[in-house]
């Protein structure tokens, strides 16, 4: 939480207490979740926040790069808290999301045709597949 304080004064950001029970929430969530789900759990502590709140605020979080959003093919975006590198593997059955390292990736060249291209920021892969658990329910 120090880190996050210190990254939401470098930006200019106020530290709210809404704010700051997202993230916390989101931080200590494995399960990537969207917007409407924080919202659920948070209203046990917080019963007046809204939802355009946590829209807001997952948005401005995600601007400053304090969270990421996983862009899955569901109808609703994911999110997660974890700024280490790493990757994301999706259940097309029961919407899981795992984190995963590819380091071989990460250190790999881009094909040749992208050299040309401009300057790469970030490598972000989503893998799709089904797990386990539902491959055997099938």
């Amino acid at each position: 939480m120090d880190e996050f304080e210190k990254a939401f004064r470098a930006s200019g950001l106020k530290i709210t207490h809404q704010r700051m029970e997202i993230y916390r929430e989101l931080a200590r969530a494995k399960d990537h979740p969207a917007a409407e789900t924080l919202h659920k759990r948070l209203q046990q502590k917080i019963p007046t926040i809204s939802l355009d709140t946590i829209y807001r605020t997952l948005s401005s979080l995600e601007q400053h790069g304090l969270i990421c959003r996983i862009n899955s093919r569901e109808k609703q975006a994911r999110y997660d808290a974890d700024r280490r590198r790493h990757h994301h593997l999706v259940c097309t059955q029961c919407k899981q999301i795992l984190d995963f390292q590819w380091e071989a990736f990460d250190r790999s060249e881009p094909p040749a045709e992208l050299k040309h291209w401009g300057r790469l920021l970030r490598r972000d892969v989503i893998l799709y597949g089904i797990c386990g658990k539902c491959s055997e329910s099938m």
